[in-house]
């Protein structure tokens, strides 16, 4: 049950960070606006790191597939195509078209078992759900 509020928190607190972030490249750039938001996360985690773990970053070298270490990578074209999105969408629009794409890549990832995932079964019950969600998008946009 700690995993669902959670997931709620992060996705509340995604689609607010996309507004700031928009916000914030109005004055600057995107560019800039998404390294303020990483360097601003790294002061975060390492004050975080701090606190509360203290483990060794020198275990990040054993990491395999050395791949997995691209998060951050990705994280700062997350941060770009969040806020080009709702700058050129609108928040709620962006918002529902960033989950069903992470839900659709997620549900192919578990299907396929890509990135060590343990492989799940197909069920047409999660491709019909997925169907609901881009016809409540189709609908939402509908003017």
């Amino acid at each position: 049950m700690i995993g669902f509020f959670i997931a709620l928190i992060s996705g509340a607190l995604m689609s607010v960070q996309g507004v700031f972030n928009t916000q914030v490249t109005k004055s600057s750039s995107i560019w800039v606006a998404s390294a303020f938001v990483q360097f601003t996360a790294l002061l975060v985690c390492l004050g975080a790191w701090l606190v509360s773990d203290r483990s060794s970053f020198g275990a990040l070298f054993k990491v395999e597939p050395k791949y997995m270490l691209l998060g951050g990578t990705i994280g700062a074209f997350i941060t770009y195509t969040v806020i080009k999105s709702m700058e050129l969408l609108g928040p709620a629009r962006a918002a529902m078209l960033i989950v069903v794409a992470q839900l659709l890549i997620a549900y192919v990832i578990e299907l396929l078992g890509w990135f060590g995932v343990e492989k799940q079964p197909f069920e047409w019950k999660k491709v019909v759900g997925m169907a609901v969600a881009i016809v409540g998008i189709v609908i939402f946009k509908w003017e």
